[in-house]
């Protein structure tokens, strides 16, 4: 059924409720809400088009996949407290980091490193950096910029993580190759991923303090200055309490990073050597983890145990938001908001003008659906065509769409990147967002006006 532009307002719901309550949850829950009133035209059918969609999301192949995940990550991350590992490391890396650029640029750093997946990157990073980057009097809010904003576009941009793999099998689907390879096509195209490679220069020159700090990144280091607090207004009480305890250790203690690090290569290890699977990376670094504390008496075997029950059961939030995350996105599936989406802005999708144009609409849909490889899945096969049509290249045209695909994962409130590198941080879905809007505003502008130049020049 056709919804027209009725299959805006759950979007719009989420994103008006959000601001101005600031809890994500609730948000998600509303604008459920509206996409239930809609589907089931009414009171009437709103129960039966409400929980349709959440059993929907529990029947999605990758909410399954990303709650195990999840659920791994929440083990070693806990562990990884409990057994006092993160501690030990933060000393260690102490007597190298003295000033916030290093330690905000050791973020950044970490961040291409661990360029295999976004998913991994997010947790893993934010979990690594918080402990130092508080002591020096960071906002939790820069550091999940940083984390965030690096994870996505690095991913894309490394032609060995799991982004590249799809992306690059996409456009093979199409027919897109060079010598025979998607691959190669792929790499050919990077020069052209405008947001990606833009996103990761403003993050480095806002670390490095070319680019000021404003909006929301602004009124946290000024909450700081006046309150002494890292983390945004809001934050659970004991969350905040719980981080001052961590700070109170001995500075001079001959703290090894061990125990931190030998779990986290073993991770990156494994995910690399399984063709990118996170599952498998993350499962084995959790159990060389788990052997290391029992073995070193870091905790007892029933300790352990708790502690891994504990890791699952503090995912908590995230297993709720992701569930209302899927919910949401197979509501804008049902109310045909990708079709709405391409409809409206097909008519400026021609001429030298259209990768810009791909680039907005992806951008667009990615932000308001919180899809980003399925954004992949459904434009590229519309794109492609039409490119060959118009004797546009189509390879610009896919960096495009893969460009637009990353600004929707550094700033939807909704989508996996943004929650899982809140998760990592510890701080609210809504302050990470705030935070990086106006940077990756900045991004999106430079990368528009680079898509129009590349247009006229390429076309």
């Amino acid at each position: 059924m056709e919804y027209g532009i009725l299959c805006v307002l759950p979007v719009l719901t989420i994103l008006v409720v959000a601001v101005a309550t600031k809890h994500t949850l609730f948000a998600m829950t509303c604008g459920l809400s509206m996409a239930a009133m809609i589907l089931g035209h009414g009171p009437l059918g709103f129960a039966g088009a409400f929980f349709d969609n959440v059993y929907a999301a529990f029947l999605n192949d990758s909410l399954q996949w990303l709650l195990i995940v999840i659920a791994i990550f929440g083990i070693l991350i806990h562990l990884y407290d409990k057994s006092g590992a993160v501690s030990d490391f933060g000393l260690w890396c102490r007597k190298f980091i003295k000033t916030k650029k290093q330690a905000l640029l050791g973020t950044f750093g970490l961040g291409i490193i661990i360029f295999l997946d976004d998913y991994l990157n997010n947790l893993a990073v934010g979990t690594t950096m918080k402990g130092i980057t508080d002591k020096l009097g960071i906002p939790r809010v820069q550091v999940g910029y940083v984390v965030n904003t690096v994870a996505a576009p690095v991913c894309l941009l490394i032609p060995l993580s799991s982004w590249a793999v799809y992306f690059a099998t996409l456009m093979g689907d199409q027919g897109v190759e060079i010598n025979g390879s998607s691959m190669t096509a792929y790499i050919h195209g990077l020069p052209f991923a405008f947001y990606a490679i833009f996103a990761v220069i403003i993050c480095l020159l806002q670390i490095c303090g070319v680019i000021p700090k404003v909006g929301a990144m602004k009124k946290a280091y000024e909450r700081y200055e006046t309150l002494g607090d890292v983390f945004p207004e809001g934050t659970d009480p004991e969350l905040v309490a719980s981080a001052k305890a961590g700070d109170d250790t001995d500075e001079n203690a001959n703290a090894k990073p061990w125990n931190f690090l030998i779990p986290l290569v073993v991770m990156i290890a494994v995910t690399l050597s399984t063709d990118t699977d996170v599952l498998m990376g993350a499962s084995a670094g959790t159990l060389v983890a788990c052997i290391m504390y029992v073995a070193e008496k870091k905790m007892k075997f029933t300790e352990l145990l708790d502690s891994c029950f504990e890791g699952v059961m503090s995912m908590g939030f995230v297993f709720v938001l992701s569930l209302l995350a899927f919910s949401v996105q197979n509501a804008n599936i049902e109310l045909g908001l990708a079709d709405y989406v391409i409809a409206v802005t097909s008519p400026i999708m021609k001429g030298a003008f259209l990768p810009a144009a791909v680039f907005l609409v992806c951008g667009v849909y990615a932000y308001a659906t919180g899809c980003f490889w399925d954004l992949a899945a459904i434009i590229i096969p519309i794109v492609i065509p039409l490119a060959n049509a118009m004797g546009a290249d189509p390879i610009i045209v896919s960096a495009a769409v893969f460009s637009g695909a990353t600004l929707g994962s550094n700033t939807c409130l909704y989508g996996d990147g943004v929650i899982l590198a809140s998760q990592g941080v510890q701080i609210k879905t809504l302050n990470l967002m705030m935070a990086t809007l106006p940077y990756a505003g900045i991004a999106a502008a430079l990368s528009f006006i680079a898509y129009i130049i590349t247009g006229f020049v390429f076309m």
